[in-house]
């Protein structure tokens, strides 16, 4: 009889393990699943050119090392602001988990389409003259992300400029319509009052009047100098063939556009801001931030970059005092 009970008590207590083996598996599937979930992430970019598309490998590179599975919905409005306007709200209508704005019309756009999908942003000049943030420190509501414009960038190009190259009259060739292009020109514009030195402007609507407006140009300045402005930077090669057949000296907003041709720039990589966006959008997709509890970042770096062949094509010596970094 004791040795029955033995058995039955041996069957009652396997059981139990059993049982407690298979609730323990479950749970442990259910947390899997959880951390092994596909988020939809919807991209906006405005158009195609070297930079923003570095932002963006920057960004999904962010996040694949940070192990967050993700598709990418990537949408290109190809400089269209009604293409923007549309791709923003068929983002928002198809339930993304996030958005990723790269440059400041799509995250403008992104930011009239919701108020309650998150959106990191990069590749944006003036946040909260774009009216995107409430401040740079508490961004307040549902954006948040990187801007490409380093304090120093502008005010290191100018004194370049002058005291490096002697320009006195520097040509602007830049998209009115962009607020981050009209931000940079206006700050230009500020700092030169003190410099004895004047902007001489050109605006463009689209990138088939680029070449035309660089060419309104000559004559009438000493240097370009090219901003972050997406609808120029996507037709750089117009404004470089005309700055060097004139043997007018570019500067340029980025490292990118001196690869391309341009003399030089003070900045920063791109794929670097977008990396840092994609790690505030790893916070928020893991539920550790919501984007108004993470303070609009600033590039972390900024160093000269020059282009030799562009130098010596332009006759200029490089000299030991600029303690620049070359393109490859």
């Amino acid at each position: 009889m004791k040795n029955k009970w033995k058995k039955v008590l041996a069957v009652i207590f396997s059981s139990a393990l059993l049982l407690a083996a298979c609730g323990t598996g479950g749970s442990g599937s259910k947390n899997s699943g959880a951390s092994s979930k596909t988020y939809k992430i919807g991209v906006t970019q405005i158009v195609e050119h070297p930079s923003l598309n570095a932002a963006y490998d920057g960004f999904k590179k962010a996040l694949e090392d940070a192990g967050i599975k993700a598709e990418f919905d990537v949408q290109i409005a190809q400089g269209d602001n009604s293409a923007n306007t549309t791709i923003a709200t068929n983002l928002v209508s198809s339930g993304v988990d996030l958005i990723f704005a790269n440059s400041t019309p799509s995250a403008q756009a992104a930011a009239s389409a919701t108020t309650d999908i998150p959106i990191i942003f990069t590749s944006v000049t003036d946040a909260v003259g774009a009216e995107l943030v409430e401040s740079m420190e508490e961004p307040g509501g549902n954006v948040t992300g990187t801007i490409d414009a380093h304090p120093d960038a502008i005010s290191e190009t100018m004194k370049f400029l002058k005291e490096q190259l002697g320009a006195k009259k520097v040509g602007m060739v830049f998209n009115s319509g962009e607020q981050n292009s009209r931000a940079q020109v206006d700050s230009v514009k500020e700092m030169l009052k003190d410099m004895d030195m004047t902007v001489v402007e050109a605006s463009v609507a689209t990138s088939a009047d680029v070449k035309s407006a660089a060419e309104s140009l000559i004559g009438k300045v000493d240097a370009f100098y090219i901003i972050t402005d997406n609808t120029v930077v996507s037709a750089l090669e117009s404004v470089i063939s005309v700055a060097n057949d004139n043997k007018i000296p570019m500067m340029v907003g980025e490292f990118d556009s001196v690869k391309r041709g341009g003399l030089a720039a003070y900045g920063f990589e791109y794929f670097d801001i977008g990396y840092e966006a994609g790690q505030m959008a790893v916070k928020v997709l893991k539920g550790e931030s919501k984007p108004y509890e993470l303070p609009v970042q600033i590039p972390q770096k900024l160093k000269l970059i020059m282009n030799k062949e562009t130098a010596t094509l332009l006759g200029l010596d490089i000299k030991d005092e600029w303690k620049a970094e070359f393109s490859e």
